[in-house]
């Protein structure tokens, strides 16, 4: 059963763009979502893995000579890991990263 949010779109959706524009859309949706609880969940694991990545690929750019090689590899990898979550997110899945995601249900679930 899918559920209506306040934006007006189908629950799936809303999760799925909590990944797209990486974590800010992450802080943006657990703003203007306070009731539902599956969108706040992807809406936290957004913010939890792509705001430490993103600074780790911004400092890691700042390393000389080879450090530009590694942070473009690095933002390829998220590119596909964020296609990977936002997937998972449409069909209604609460994929738990490891870590992060265990402490994105804690914090949302409980």
């Amino acid at each position: 059963m899918t559920y209506k949010t306040k934006v007006g779109l189908n629950e799936n959706i809303v999760a799925a763009l909590s990944y797209v524009g990486f974590w800010i859309t992450g802080i943006i949706f657990l703003l203007i979502e306070p009731d539902n609880k599956f969108v706040r969940f992807h809406a936290m694991q957004s913010l939890l893995i792509f705001l430490p990545l993103s600074l780790i690929i911004f400092i890691v750019g700042w390393i000389p000579y080879v450090g530009w090689i590694i942070a473009d590899f690095l933002g390829f990898g998220s590119l596909f890991f964020i296609l990977v979550l936002v997937i998972m997110a449409l069909k209604g899945t609460m994929l738990k990263i490891p870590v992060v995601g265990s402490y994105a249900y804690k914090l949302i679930y409980q």
